[in-house]
């Protein structure tokens, strides 16, 4: 994958992504048939179902994209609408003769994309199907076969499998067609798609017997690293890694929680949070110290007066913290 010099400069080394989530449904009411939603870097960026028969993007970019080039909404909206729903409803339709169901609700999921590593230069693409929340048949393009652990795939997978010619188109569609997709995408939503947002970090603590928490929230993008450290190396027990999560406005937020019984006071500057984000060589280091921990006794009170809109980045944290208190 060749990207502009352009996007390569700043650029993250991480790796980028293009997803398609399809799911097609049988049995339920007032649901579409089919829809369809297109990811990038896990953002969503475009939908469209059968009921509404028109593709919906979900940036800005991706609406300046289609105002650009008109012909690449047309293609997704044909596709949503005619070629690919039509594939997906015969594609059921097979299934429940091949289960012997004839009634009930049925739901067939796909997800194709590629990845892309802007370190290595590597493309890896990807062609996975479910069928009522389970693995059905998926793409390994590393031995060039279908491979599926369900009886009744075994024949679509000999099939699959004897068409030379479908996985020399795949091994086409996934590596060089959606590479060269993603490429245009980033370089249209590229103020957002490749900016790097720094988090506010903050130690917090519910009682003083409760583990204490490193928060790190406001970060962008969502791949980053958040660890507790002694003496300058990782600590693997009585630490408890929380998820990254979304935030409201695009931004991600994690947590990771020290557990600091058989801790002396004492030996509480041994110990640090540090949060790494892909691409960003400076480290955020927090040290453990105790005029550094946020608590819920102490400022209770506080954080009430500042529950409204924040005006500077200390008002935010208090926020942050009463919001974190009110989920633990």
């Amino acid at each position: 994958l060749k990207l502009v010099s352009l996007l390569l400069k700043g650029a993250l080394c991480i790796k980028h992504s293009l997803k398609f989530f399809l799911t097609g449904s049988t049995g339920l009411q007032n649901f579409p048939d089919f829809m369809a939603a297109v990811l990038v870097d896990d953002i969503l960026v475009g939908y469209c179902d059968t009921n509404k028969k028109i593709v919906e993007p979900k940036q800005d970019w991706v609406k300046k994209l289609f105002e650009d080039e008109p012909e690449h909404l047309e293609m997704y909206s044909r596709q949503c609408v005619e070629e690919t729903s039509v594939y997906f409803k015969n594609t059921m339709d097979n299934l429940k003769q091949k289960y012997n169901q004839s009634e009930g609700v049925h739901i067939l999921q796909r997800m194709d994309g590629c990845e892309w590593d802007d370190e290595s230069g590597e493309v890896t693409g990807f062609n996975q199907y479910g069928y009522d929340g389970e693995d059905f048949i998926s793409l390994d393009l590393k031995t060039e076969t279908w491979i599926t652990p369900k009886p009744q795939a075994f024949i679509t997978n000999l099939n699959w499998n004897a068409d030379k010619a479908k996985m020399k188109f795949n091994q086409y569609y996934l590596t060089v067609m959606f590479p060269e997709r993603l490429e245009k995408y980033l370089d249209y939503g590229r103020s957002s798609l490749l900016r790097t947002d720094l988090p506010s970090v903050s130690l917090l603590q519910k009682t003083p017997s409760s583990p204490v928490s490193c928060l790190a929230t406001g970060f962008y993008p969502h791949r980053a690293s958040l660890v507790w450290r002694k003496d300058g190396e990782e600590l693997h027990e009585e630490v408890d890694h929380g998820e990254i999560l979304p935030n409201h406005d695009g931004t991600f937020q994690m947590s990771v929680d020290l557990n600091l019984s058989s801790v002396t006071p004492e030996d509480w500057t041994r110990y640090d949070c540090v949060f790494q984000l892909s691409g960003v060589k400076e480290d955020i280091i927090t040290k453990l110290e105790e005029d550094r921990i946020r608590t819920n006794w102490d400022i209770a009170v506080e954080c009430s007066f500042y529950f409204g809109s924040p005006k500077d980045p200390d008002d935010i944290n208090l926020v942050h913290f009463h919001l974190f208190l009110k989920i633990l």
